[in-house]
């Protein structure tokens, strides 16, 4: 079976929010043995809205700094389009910085 990794910034409040979405998609559970699995590591962001941006947090023009989660998590590689989807339904930033990786396992 191939699997991907899934790793996204988020802020802190919204992580419950997407694990449970996730879970409910079966993104998060391992080998039918195990489900919500999935790490936080906090973080620290920086970004600078652009003109025509309609930022969650910060100003237009001006560099953002803010404590987020980082979140990541392996899944079936069939289910990565749905995971996706899943995180910028409940994410608050109207562009989520959201990586798919695909993994070698054996």
């Amino acid at each position: 079976m191939e699997y991907v990794k899934i790793e996204c910034f988020i802020p802190e409040d919204y992580v419950s929010s997407v694990r449970d979405a996730l879970n409910e998609t079966g993104a998060l559970t391992v080998d039918d043995m195990y489900d919500y699995c999935m790490a936080v590591s906090k973080v620290r962001g920086s970004w600078r809205p652009l003109e025509g941006t309609n930022p969650f947090l910060g100003q237009i023009g001006e560099i953002c700094e803010a404590d987020e989660a980082k979140i990541e998590f392996t899944c079936k590689k069939e289910l990565w389009k749905v995971a996706v989807e899943t995180i910028k339904k409940v994410h608050p930033y109207e562009k989520p910085v959201i990586n798919v990786i695909p993994l070698i396992n054996e």
